[in-house]
């Protein structure tokens, strides 16, 4: 049995990962709490993370929070606090408490969007995260601070795992947002491959890095990627293709009249999505994904378009 402690406990990940922890002592953080577990509120914003470090002493935590899909009227400094404050917060407890393990849901976005990305990317390329995208941004300086931490503190131990987009039934965040639109959209000249991993294959990859899995950093996909058009042939709708500079006009005119909340860097997310090597999860983490990126897609499409 190890002392688990999960920040971020009540999304989607965090409550199946309960369920899947359940021959372990673990301790759910979060804003709200969370009916049928071991509860204590924890704001990362906050100086709660090293009160309750501090109290439950586990052996491991597993940071989960953070800011996937901004709430209405989020601003980028609060979507900072959260993210990268948070994690700090969270890091210096567990140093200060003996933590022997911390684990960290990082993003592929770490690496950016960028024309020059390889393809597939691997753990050893370089972190680009866009200031421009804050959630790209934010990722890359967590990582930063991590990769400090790792030559500072190198008795805490690291999992940080750079997670693709997450599917599964009842998952909706900002990407599936793109798939329920009457067309997809396409960036002329662009694939703008996904990269997708099974919710419940995450969970596995999270218990076995709690327990008996190694140290190190991750990419977490499926095998395998899909194009903007492939996914738009899964699920028999039509592809609008748009040329780049034409896309970046369009936005950089509805933005400010608020016909979009997205501008024109939007186009960089669609034209440069990168693609997630997954060879080391499979051959050093030792864990091979149950379902490939077209399977977890179409579990998804199923649950989506019944």
């Amino acid at each position: 049995m190890t002392r688990i402690l999960i920040t971020g406990a009540g999304g989607n990940v965090g409550r199946a990962l309960l369920a899947g922890l359940g021959a372990h002592e673990v301790l759910a953080t979060d804003l709200q709490p969370i009916a049928e577990a071991n509860f204590q509120r924890l704001d990362v914003t906050g100086d709660d993370a090293d009160r309750v470090i501090g109290a439950f002493r586990p052996e491991v935590v597993i940071h989960l929070a953070s800011i996937v899909t901004p709430p209405k009227g989020s601003t980028r400094a609060f979507e900072w606090r959260v993210d990268v404050q948070g994690s700090r917060k969270v890091l210096r407890a567990c140093v200060a408490h003996g933590v022997r393990r911390l684990i960290v849901t990082s993003s592929g976005a770490a690496y950016g969007y960028h024309a020059d990305n390889p393809v597939p990317l691997v753990e050893s390329d370089p972190l680009r995260g866009n200031v421009e995208f804050p959630y790209a941004d934010h990722k890359r300086q967590v990582e930063e601070m991590l990769a400090e931490a790792r030559q500072a503190h190198p008795a805490l131990e690291q999992v940080i795992l750079r997670v693709g987009t997450v599917l599964g039934a009842g998952i909706e965040n900002q990407i599936t947002a793109l798939f329920h639109k009457k067309r997809l959209l396409r960036v002329a000249g662009a694939d703008s491959p996904f990269v997708f991993i099974w919710s419940k294959d995450l969970e596995r990859i999270l218990i076995r890095a709690a327990t008996d899995g190694p140290a190190g950093i991750y990419n977490v996909a499926g095998d395998g990627a899909m194009t903007m058009t492939q996914l738009a042939q899964a699920m028999g709708k039509p592809v609008l293709t748009l040329p780049a500079w034409l896309l970046r006009g369009a936005l950089g005119v509805a933005r400010p009249i608020g016909l979009s909340r997205y501008g024109p860097e939007q186009v960089g997310f669609l034209q440069y999505r990168p693609v997630l090597d997954n060879t080391a999860l499979k051959e050093r983490f030792g864990y091979v994904p149950e379902l490939t990126s077209a399977q977890v897609f179409d579990l998804w499409r199923k649950w989506a378009q019944p």
